[in-house]
């Protein structure tokens, strides 16, 4: 080989040391991006990609007709979910956008046979079990599967964590909203008969003023939060019925107090058409030989667009997934597993100079 040839070579290839890791990065090769549903998540994911250089979108993949899908990203393709096999080796990481209440079990298992893959599986109760069925399948497929990315479980889930070791002698506190939830909202418009819908989370104020206070209250779920419902119906649908499989719907409603409205179409468009969101996460602890001092570790979050933050931390773990799979990692992960560094596009030596 050439002198300039290889000098060539060596430009193409940059060797990123951190004190973790080493990860081998073409210059100008991009992580290859697609995406599963194209949605409020899923245009979310599109926007977010944009943002960031070292990132392109390659391809969406939907149930619906393409022809009927338009997307902003000229360079990237929209094709039927039937075809997403055929990008097995086109794509570094698969961002599903479905929902958590029958997408999501299905999708993350079965297309981390084929892909590292991130979900945003919000169901808290069920995310043991969910791990286990994707870990499974991402473990025999050597590939990297991310669950449960968002801000809640996520972002939320990494300051309760930080909270609880920090403050070992203490008490949690969550409490979301005021603000729109896609996965209950979901889950509402999922049931028969209903047409369309939008659900509000509503944090107690009294609550969450006690917290702040100091006076570390037990709460029930039910005293924490209520959520309010704007529904409409389909022609002819039980207007009773849809109320009742509502508010008994476990690990959505059935702890809560659930207020549910049936309204028009128009009316749906016109008041609740945005998707804000937003909440608060609460350590309260003791420190001191006599547990005589009081700490109180609060984290918030105040949201425009729900859809579009959730999408922003759905693509940074995409980075980390793609780094953990470069190294040959394999199986499930959470929030939990993955270090900071993974999820900036910054190296070692710059997280050190610029965020320290």
């Amino acid at each position: 080989m050439k002198i300039w040839e290889r000098c060539i070579t060596l430009e193409m290839c940059a060797i990123v040391h951190t004190s973790q890791h080493k990860i081998i990065m073409e210059i100008n090769m991009s992580i290859r991006i697609g995406i599963l549903g194209y949605g409020n998540l899923g245009r979310g994911v599109e926007c977010a990609i944009r943002q960031n250089d070292d990132m392109e979108l390659v391809a969406v993949f939907t149930r619906r007709d393409p022809s009927q899908v338009s997307i902003l990203t000229d360079s990237a393709t929209v094709c039927k979910v039937d075809e997403i096999t055929d990008w097995k080796d086109k794509i570094d990481v698969m961002i599903l956008c479905g929902g958590s209440a029958t997408d999501l079990p299905e999708q993350t298992p079965k297309y981390a046979q084929y892909f590292n893959v991130i979900d945003s599986f919000d169901t808290h109760a069920r995310i043991p079990e969910h791990f286990a069925d994707v870990d499974k399948t991402a473990a025999d497929s050597k590939h990297v599967a991310v669950i449960s990315v968002g801000w809640d479980p996520g972002m939320f889930s990494l300051n309760r964590l930080y909270g609880n070791a920090i403050l070992t002698e203490g008490k949690d506190y969550t409490f979301w909203g005021k603000g729109v939830s896609q996965g209950h909202s979901d889950a509402i418009r999922r049931i028969d008969g209903v047409k369309d819908a939008k659900q509000y989370t509503i944090p107690v104020e009294s609550a969450l003023e006690a917290v702040r206070a100091g006076e570390n209250p037990e709460l029930t779920t039910r005293q924490k939060h209520t959520r309010e419902c704007f529904v409409v119906l389909e022609d002819g649908a039980d207007a009773a019925k849809v109320e009742q499989e509502i508010k008994t719907m476990p690990n959505y409603f059935a702890d809560y107090d659930t207020t549910v409205h049936f309204i028009s179409e128009e009316e749906l468009k016109k008041n609740h058409s945005g998707i804000p969101h937003g909440g608060f996460v609460l350590r309260s602890g003791v420190t001191g030989w006599n547990k005589e001092n009081k700490h109180l570790i609060e984290y918030s979050l105040k949201l425009d667009s729900n859809p579009e933050f959730t999408s922003s931390v759905l693509v940074a773990y995409a980075r980390a997934a793609y780094r953990m799979a470069e190294q040959g990692q394999f199986g499930c992960k959470t929030v939990f597993d993955i270090p900071p560094a993974y999820l900036s596009s910054m190296s070692g030596e710059e997280l050190r100079a610029k965020m320290l």
